[in-house]
């Protein structure tokens, strides 16, 4: 059974995704580890709820004692490989990783951005996928699973879904439809990494 370990920032309802897909044998594998950065997140509850071990790991305690961000990486990297996983998957996981992290699993790091590649890197992807909608600069909205690089959500794309704007939308209807499409690549992504590992 292939080892999983996720990286959640919030309410965890990719992490929903990956644990009902285990649930009925969509995907093959356990998720052994959740780890949050912030102490609030649900997806923490989500996954103590499964009887699933959980690591609270927030950057701030590193940041006020005047350590790095490379710091914060190793101590996290070591933390996360005492579970063996076999892939990580980011979901909604808001920090980015440099070299000394992805060194330790190496193409064994999976992120779920919301915006097609080359497009809208980094935070509040969909908000701005949607005012460039609006402007007329963009036509379609989508999501894609990548493998982390150092880089901003630049890595070689895994699964790739478009996600339509209708003429009507709303910002909160296209954030519904792109949230869905999302929980189905996540899931259909983690599959075809572990099949490569």
């Amino acid at each position: 059974m292939k080892r999983i370990a996720v990286l959640i920032s919030g309410s965890g309802t990719n992490l929903q995704a990956l644990m009902d897909a285990i649930a009925v044998g969509h995907l093959p594998g356990e998720i052994v580890l959740v780890v949050s950065n912030r102490k609030d997140a649900f997806g923490l509850t989500r996954a103590e709820m499964n009887n699933i071990p959980t690591l609270y790991f927030p950057l701030k305690p590193y940041t006020s004692a005047g350590k790095s961000r490379e710091e914060y990486d190793q101590d996290l990297a070591v933390k996360i490989a005492e579970f063996a996983p076999d892939l990580i998957v980011l979901a909604g996981w808001m920090h980015v990783f440099g070299a000394v992290f992805l060194d330790t699993f190496p193409n064994r790091v999976i992120n779920l951005h919301p915006a097609l590649p080359g497009t809208f890197a980094g935070t509040h992807a969909i908000e701005r996928t949607f005012a460039a909608w609006e402007a007329g600069e963009v036509h379609v909205g989508g999501c894609m699973v990548h493998y982390v690089v150092p880089e901003v959500d630049a890595g070689k794309p895994l699964v790739i879904a478009h996600v339509p704007i209708l003429p009507d939308d709303q910002l909160s209807d296209f954030e519904m439809r792109l949230h869905a499409a999302e929980h189905q690549i996540i899931v259909q992504a983690a599959h075809l990494a572990l099949s490569k590992l």
